[in-house]
């Protein structure tokens, strides 16, 4: 007899190579855990458009950075769109999953963010620093980031990349939400090894700042991480919002909380196929 269980078509590049971090571990283990309530099959992202009217909802994991097939993103986008496809975390969310240009909109509102500009016009509302941090606006994984002398920003304003000051930060911390709950936090003591993590106890003001930004993308279903640095004042700066694949470092979990996540995500998804 055909599965009455829902088809879940699982978005991944296993073969995607990320400095620290092994992608399709993390992607190995949770479609194991989503087989136990799911029918799942894998796609590599740039199959997701040819397959995906064939299942309930597409989830979008570790896919790795759209700039590699940013022609074959586009048209699984608009064909999404049109046909009202349910997918996982959906294409509404207003940061990462739609460029960096939001770190630009952040600022001008006032948001805890790292003071960011995208135009020669409007360096000068950038406090004084050292050293600038110069990346593309449709960037990720830190593809195509320079951090440059004061002096050195003439002529690398052109509209195509986002500046920043350099900030000397005590650490990164990011914030792992599914739908608008906070699951867990794990940090970077080190800030020269940003993918040794271990578990984190955000304090109250830590998950309101976290808050304010979910609340602003307002995504209903999805994972969500909020990357911060702790900065040399004591205050968090939003670092970046990763609303489109977030890689999770489940592994730095102890077993207890990684399965709560797990449930969590389960729940989620029944919630956008019940939508």
């Amino acid at each position: 007899m055909p599965s009455t269980r829902p088809r879940i078509l699982y978005v991944t590049d296993l073969a995607y190579q990320a400095r620290g971090r092994r992608y399709c571990d993390e992607d190995i283990h949770l479609t194991a855990r989503l087989r136990e309530d799911f029918d799942v099959a894998l796609c590599h992202p740039l199959d997701a458009l040819a397959l995906m009217d064939a299942f309930d909802a597409v989830v979008v994991r570790n896919s790795g950075p759209v700039l590699a097939y940013q022609e074959a993103y586009e048209a699984f986008r608009a064909h999404a769109l049109r046909t009202g496809a349910r997918v996982y975390n959906p294409l509404t969310g207003r940061a990462d999953m739609s460029g960096k240009r939001y770190l630009v909109d952040l600022t001008t509102a006032g948001f805890p963010v790292i003071p960011t500009v995208d135009s020669a016009a409007d360096l000068h509302r950038l406090p004084e620093a050292e050293r600038y941090v110069v990346k593309p606006r449709l960037g990720a994984d830190s593809i195509g980031l320079r951090i440059v002398p004061g002096d050195g920003l003439s002529g690398l304003v052109d509209g195509t990349v986002l500046v920043q000051p350099h900030i000397d930060f005590a650490y990164e911390v990011s914030f792992y939400f599914v739908d608008h709950d906070f699951r867990y936090a794990l940090y970077a003591p080190r800030p020269d090894r940003r993918w040794q993590l271990e578990p984190y106890e955000p304090t109250v003001e830590d998950l309101e700042f976290a808050r304010r930004f979910v609340d602003w993308n307002g995504i209903e279903h999805g994972i969500q991480r909020v990357d911060a640095c702790r900065a040399p004042g004591g205050e968090l700066l939003l670092v970046e919002l990763e609303d489109l694949n977030p890689y999770l470092s489940l592994d730095a979990l102890p077993e207890d909380r990684r399965d709560a996540f797990v449930a969590a995500f389960k729940t989620s998804l029944r919630r956008l196929l019940a939508g």
